[in-house]
């Protein structure tokens, strides 16, 4: 009888090994990238789960002969000796004097497109997230959403380093956290039921159980936006804490989260950053503005007619941005005390101007990736909010739980984490930043 003992008997090498073994006989897996033909000899790059290695065929190295099913995207077992070799730049690198060659699988067709360069060359943008299979092996393509693991796994880290308990929460919901009609309706067993737009609710439950919650999960919003900001599922990186002084201490941690995250894909990712020739930005601290004085910097400073004063327009977002990095050298701006009107029913009114609330948006290099704030934790004041909007209270006895029982003051926020990668890798359309997108156009692949 076989038994398991949960031990994986590893039999190839990673690329960052290599040196280890050098002058030694090492297997390694991967895929055929490319072969490049020379006069007696070929280079066969190995494309691996991160990196790519150069490999050597000669037959004066062994025995072994190419042959004619060998070809570029098998996947294969490379067998072969390690030696040392220089870069263009001078750099000691490693490769492989092929020995043998094991293909383990082939493919039926040539690619449709090029995917063995750096990048992929006028390859339109609708035509790569169509063909996401292979257009991912692509070196730069896949090096995006490693950079996008590092940044939630640092966020994960920051928050589990402070305290905070991860938690799952429902994604089929029985009303709206946000409100308006951007939310998707679903027919759940004959009940009217949707799909999550935040995690909202059940950050505000748990707060009364762990104090400090985060989670990093889907949400959904019925938006009949086609642009380049926007999609209908998106991976939101939300937490929520209890016993705040000031929704200050939201932005704080924030703060902190995103300098965790910045050190920790420059110390672990730096090869995906130097492929995707990434600009870091550089965070000390925050400049924080309040959103009338913003709006008057917007209408003094670059002479911009408002058309909307409850909420900034994209082009108003960058004009902050634009003032943030020429007044602070800062990529990055909190702008706090959003109109009342604009925010949902559970934001906290300021009580020194009721008309505003305790909140703030993070702007980072034209674009809003941060909505956070203090939330309401009083039972009476949040009844009474939710009346003032004409909404049924019965309709949330669950949720108002939470604030019967004993709420304590807290808040939180949700950053977009496709919108941060986005930003961060100077890309023009989140498509980009997102692995299989979900827009008005696109359920496929």
């Amino acid at each position: 009888m076989d038994r398991i003992d949960g031990i994986i008997q590893k039999g190839a090498v990673e690329p960052d090994e290599l040196a280890a073994h050098e002058n030694g006989i090492v297997t390694i897996e991967g895929f055929i990238h490319r072969i490049r033909e020379m006069t007696g000899f070929s280079f066969v790059i190995i494309r691996t789960k991160r990196d790519v290695v150069q490999c050597i065929y000669a037959p004066e190295f062994s025995d072994f002969r190419w042959n004619e099913n060998i070809v570029e995207n098998c996947s294969v077992k490379i067998t072969g000796k390690v030696v040392a070799s220089q870069d263009a730049k001078g750099n000691k690198r490693y490769e492989i004097q092929i020995h043998n060659v094991e293909v383990l699988s082939t493919p039926k067709e040539p690619m449709p497109i090029v995917i063995n360069k750096k990048q992929l060359d006028n390859v339109p943008l609708d035509t790569n997230l169509t063909m996401r299979p292979i257009t991912l092996r692509n070196p730069k393509e896949r090096a995006i959403f490693k950079v996008q693991e590092g940044i939630a796994r640092g966020f994960r880290e920051f928050l589990m380093q402070n305290e905070f308990t991860e938690i799952r929460t429902p994604k089929i919901v029985f009303a709206g956290a946000e409100g308006g009609a951007n939310i998707f309706k679903l027919d759940y067993f004959g009940k009217k039921v949707y799909l999550t737009q935040s995690p909202q609710f059940y950050k505000q439950m748990l707060v009364g159980v762990y104090e400090r919650v985060f989670e990093i999960g889907p949400v959904f919003r019925a938006e009949h936006h086609d642009t380049s900001r926007h999609l209908n599922e998106y991976i939101s990186m939300d937490f929520e804490m209890g016993f705040i002084n000031s929704f200050y201490d939201i932005m704080n941690m924030e703060t902190g989260a995103l300098k965790y995250i910045l050190e920790l894909l420059k110390k672990e990712y730096s090869k995906e950053l130097e492929l995707l020739q990434v600009k870091m930005p550089e965070i000390t601290e925050i400049p924080v503005i309040r959103f009338k004085d913003a709006k008057d910097i917007i209408v003094n400073k670059y002479k911009k007619k408002i058309t909307d004063f409850n909420d900034f327009e994209p082009e108003e977002e960058q004009l902050m941005c634009d003032y943030a990095k020429k007044q602070f050298n800062s990529d990055f701006i909190f702008v706090t005390h959003y109109p009342s009107k604009k925010r949902p029913f559970y934001a906290m009114d300021d009580p020194e101007d009721p008309e505003y609330t305790l909140s703030f948006d993070l702007l980072f290099r034209g674009m809003e990736i941060t909505t956070g704030g203090q939330r309401i934790h009083d039972y009476d004041m949040q009844v009474e909010k939710m009346k003032s909007r004409g909404m049924k209270v019965e309709d949330f006895e669950s949720y108002l739980m939470f604030h019967k029982y004993g709420a304590p003051p807290h808040g939180g926020l949700g950053l977009g984490l496709e919108r941060l990668t986005m930003n961060l890798l100077g890309f023009k359309n989140v498509r980009n930043a997102t692995m299989f997108p979900r827009d008005i156009n696109r359920v496929t692949p």
